[in-house]
């Protein structure tokens, strides 16, 4: 087994969540896949329990919640008979949480768009917090349940749903159309309007695209297995949290939000 010095292993993952894909940084670094993926594994686990950890008693006020779409191994619609038996194969989401003030990511689940997933990334989501918030997200239906059953009263909670205009999207299209307007529909609790948003967890969905090749789309840098692309989201939100400085603020989020009181170095995610 190769073994890589702590340089060449903080090369790798800083080229990782930049946006480079396991063959890419092969290719530039000399370093096996195979090597790539096993320290991916390994340190996407440690950070795993970090977030795990240092995620708890927070203080937020607001939370948006959006899903991303990623997929393992195949499109869902590639799949096999047999294989669309198996859960970790096919269409995969990232469920985010994110609070718009101090731009903290407190949890995210991996899992298929669905009801029971819904439910878990909630109750985690809710596992994490200390006082009542006010939560925005889309329409999707689950929502409802989940938020009801791991919030109960607790919460003021609100749907907001995009208008967009009507137009001829014409042969191919890659940029969606002109936001004429938004309804919101008030769920649970006494939510401010004023405060019902999903622009910034939209805004996030693109910086996940943007940083993490297993996200891009119209590329070949998908995830073979489902504990790759987990493995690849625990490194990438433990870095933008306690890593990475926030343009808008000049922090980072952890920072701001008081979970912790300097910032961190790539390098202590290997610690």
């Amino acid at each position: 087994m190769n073994v890589l010095k702590p340089e060449k292993k903080l090369l790798v993952l800083s080229m990782l969540v930049e946006g480079n894909s396991v063959r890419s940084i092969s290719r530039m670094t000399g370093v096996h896949k195979t090597t790539i993926l096993r320290l991916l594994s390994e340190v996407g686990e440690r950070c795993a329990r970090l977030l795990d950890e240092r995620m708890r008693g927070l203080t937020c006020r607001e939370i948006e919640a959006d899903e991303v779409w990623s997929f393992v191994r195949k499109k869902q619609r590639r799949l096999t008979p047999e294989e669309k038996l198996n859960p970790e194969l096919g269409d995969q989401y990232a469920y985010i949480a994110l609070d718009p003030i101090t731009k903290l990511v407190p949890v995210f689940v991996v899992g298929k768009r669905d009801g029971a997933t819904t439910i878990r990334f909630v109750q985690e989501l809710r596992d994490r917090l200390a006082g009542r918030i006010q939560m925005s997200t889309d329409a999707f239906r689950p929502y409802v349940e989940a938020i009801e059953s791991a919030f109960g009263a607790d919460i003021d909670y609100a749907q907001l749903v995009k208008v967009y205009e009507a137009e001829n999207p014409g042969p191919g299209r890659y940029s969606p159309p002109k936001v004429t307007g938004v309804e919101i529909t008030e769920i649970a609790g006494r939510p401010e309007r004023s405060r019902v948003c999903t622009s910034y967890v939209e805004r996030h969905n693109l910086t996940v695209r943007m940083q993490l090749r297993r996200f891009t789309r119209l590329t070949n840098g998908f995830s073979k297995k489902l504990a790759n692309l987990k493995a690849m989201l625990a490194l990438y939100f433990a870095w933008y949290n306690f890593v990475r400085i926030h343009g808008s603020l000049r922090v980072t989020p952890p920072l701001a939000a008081g979970v912790t009181d300097r910032v961190w170095g790539l390098d202590e995610l290997l610690a």
